[in-house]
């Protein structure tokens, strides 16, 4: 398969997993994460299918379109790894839905960084609440999410924290 067609699927993939963890998520309460903005594509699409949800973005450096970047109060600048432990405590049990697109392409680093993210999700997640994610999120006890049938099982993974 060809990058292109590689990226178009992965695109597909996280605009499917997407709609469904919104439509799954509708009635339960508590804010969206989206860790790692890129150039803010998911980020503008989460914006668009939850308008009433508060979205907090994870990045190490904005490079984003500018029409594409939150505002001051809802952008978390910095490492994921000591940023994500302040928010996980702050929004312990409170975060909905929340979108992982972190890594450099390299699949030993984005699954040591996947494995580290993981169980800070968790804490931050509520019951019920769904996470999408471009790697595995091992270690803790998520069920499978509402994997859209569009969406091969290694292309995106989807959790539900019970």
């Amino acid at each position: 398969m060809s990058r292109l067609d590689s990226f178009i699927r992965r695109m597909q993939a996280q605009r499917d997993c997407l709609n469904a963890a919104v439509a799954a998520v509708g009635d339960l309460p508590g804010v969206a994460f989206e860790l790692g903005l890129g150039n803010g594509r998911t980020y503008d699409h989460m914006c668009e299918t939850m308008p009433n949800r508060e979205i907090y973005v994870f990045e190490r450096q904005v490079a984003a379109h500018p029409m594409n970047i939150p505002d001051d109060d809802h952008l978390v600048l910095g490492d994921i790894l000591e940023t994500l432990p302040e928010a996980a405590e702050r929004f312990e049990g409170e975060v909905a839905l929340a979108h992982t697109d972190l890594g450099t392409g390299i699949k030993a680093d984005n699954e040591k960084l996947a494995a580290q993210v993981a169980p800070l999700l968790w804490r931050a997640m509520a019951s019920g609440g769904v996470v999408i994610s471009g790697d595995a999120l091992p270690g803790t006890g998520w069920e499978p999410g509402p994997r859209p049938e569009s969406v091969a099982p290694e292309r995106y993974f989807v959790y539900r924290k019970p």
